[in-house]
């Protein structure tokens, strides 16, 4: 078949090097192969939710139930993955991953998802930024005349691609726009698979937003053929699978099944799991969940799914990997670090406690806080992966009652929500998916469960902890008040961002990712 993949629109500078004829070449071949099953999973996704909408409740799989009782494992860890106490995480940005990768964290997962805003520019240039991070070349001159440049000693690089629902508009095969977690993976694996190797090391990757075993599959097979492309050993790539949908947290035996040869571990990705569960028990009126700052981990499903989650990783052999702790030290106010930094302590000691090998954080100045609760927990050891929590018991039933003792929604946590989506889809449609808002890292998980509450808070005749019901009418008046607050209309495309949260939050119909509607607006 004659070459049909197409690069739309204006190239930054450094697409020459990214978009070489054979790496187009190269994407090609994965698109033609795995777009025909991509497109059914998704359809399978739709179908799924529909019988959801229409009452059935989710559950551990009959059919898979052999692939739960045996005791398989996973593969082997790779020497540089053992100890992972700390992760940072970031966008694909150039000084953010100079940061990162010098922070003293023992992994760095660089984030095409979440965390950036993928405009044309952000997803070429990351690709560029991580072939010079992978060749130890990577550097930044602020135009203040401070130079960043690579410590000896770096973390151990990952990368996650995009989820499998999104598209990258900017290439084409045979007319249609190319899957964007092929697009990431494909680039990455064919510029720097066979330097990896060469530096003692090999292509990890985080996968995000899966919600079956069957998509686990498909990364599997996408994994197998892209290591036979390249020629390097089948089994030479390792992924962490974010279980951050509530249909996963029934599949986490299965998911590692379907990656086992290539499977490092799942993480407890859960802002997204929030998120998920809203959209998942949508129509549920008696499941609705209050506001976030009351959803902590310690919250009942919270726990089961945590606790799940470990005992399932430690069962085959694989990584269990805490939460995100997005706070953001302030240099400005002792009393804000202190109370905030004592709660990411907290939080970090419970993961450590529940038998968790390593844990995520957004700041280089919370690495030396999490490296020490772990390091003292574990006593030194690299992992914890002989903790295998057989008191867990978890039932599909503790997985999906949502309900939190004395939960409520007060007025200031709608208008928080409000606002921080506001500000978030401002951030993002002006090129950073990356943002600091009330001293939190917040990207796109967290403005996702703000805007999904107050759609399912709306939809599902909601009151606040005052009485008043949450109507399209208040909501209508608290967005204006705190437009307003932020500048109005005038200000960066806020304009554009609330056109955009009053289509997700009032419309009849659940959108399903707020990216949707967002990247249509983005160059």
């Amino acid at each position: 078949m004659a070459s049909e993949v197409q690069v739309l629109g204006r190239s930054p500078a450094s697409a020459e090097s990214v978009l070489s004829a054979e790496a187009l070449a190269f994407l090609e071949r994965l698109a033609r192969r795995f777009e025909p099953t991509r497109q059914d999973l998704l359809r399978r996704r739709a179908v799924r939710q529909a019988r959801f909408d229409a009452g059935e409740m989710p559950d551990f799989l009959p059919e898979t139930a052999s692939v739960r009782r045996e005791g398989w494992r996973a593969a082997a860890t790779p020497a540089d993955l053992e100890r992972r106490w700390v992760e940072i995480t970031g966008p694909v940005e150039r000084k953010m991953m100079i940061n990162a990768l010098n922070s003293g964290a023992d992994v760095f997962m660089a984030d095409f998802e979440d965390s950036l805003s993928p405009t044309w520019e952000n997803v070429v240039s990351g690709q560029a930024n991580l072939i010079d991070a992978v060749r130890g070349q990577i550097s930044w001159d602020s135009p203040e005349g401070k130079s960043y440049r690579l410590n000896p000693r770096v973390a151990t690089l990952l990368v996650r691609p995009r989820g499998w629902h999104l598209a990258e508009k900017h290439v084409s095969v045979d007319g249609q726009p190319v899957s964007a977690s092929l697009f990431d993976f494909g680039l990455y694996v064919f510029h720097n698979a066979r330097e990896r190797i060469a530096r003692g090391t090999a292509p990890y990757f985080y996968l995000p937003k899966m919600e079956s075993h069957l998509e686990a599959r498909l990364w599997n097979d996408v994994f197998v053929f892209a290591q036979d492309e390249i020629g390097i050993p089948r089994g030479t790539f390792r992924a962490t699978v974010l279980v951050e949908t509530l249909p996963a947290a029934f599949e986490m035996d299965e998911i590692l099944y379907e990656l086992r040869d290539h499977a490092s571990g799942l993480n407890a990705g859960r802002w997204d799991y929030l998120f998920s569960a809203i959209k998942t028990l949508r129509e549920r009126r008696d499941l609705v969940l209050p506001e976030r700052a009351q959803l902590t981990m310690t919250v009942p499903f919270m726990r089961a799914y945590t606790e799940l989650l470990v005992a399932t990783c430690h069962r085959r052999g694989a990584h269990a990997m805490g939460g995100m702790a997005p706070f953001i030290p302030s240099r400005k106010d002792p009393e804000v670090n202190e109370a905030a930094l004592a709660k990411v302590r907290q939080d970090k000691n419970r993961e450590a406690a529940d038998g968790f090998d390593g844990t995520w954080v957004a700041h280089p100045g919370l690495v030396e806080i999490a490296r020490e609760v772990f390091e003292k927990a574990l006593a030194g050891r690299a992992n914890q992966k002989e903790r295998l929590r057989e008191d867990v018991a978890t039932t599909a039933a503790m997985l999906i009652d949502t309900r939190v003792p004395g939960g409520s929604v007060s007025e200031a946590g709608f208008r928080n929500n409000v606002n921080v989506a506001l500000q978030y889809l401002n951030s993002w449609l002006l090129g950073n998916g990356a943002a600091a808002i009330f001293n939190l890292m917040e990207d796109v998980a967290t403005a996702e469960i703000s805007r999904s509450q107050l759609w399912q808070w709306i939809h599902n005749g909601a009151a606040l902890s005052d009485g008043r019901k949450v109507t399209r009418d208040l909501y209508r008046q608290v967005r204006g008040e705190e437009m307003a607050a932020l500048g109005g209309e005038a200000t960066g495309r806020l304009r554009d961002a609330a056109e955009i949260l009053d289509e997700l939050v009032e419309k009849p119909e659940f959108t399903e990712f707020l990216t949707f509607p967002a990247y249509r607006r983005l160059e």
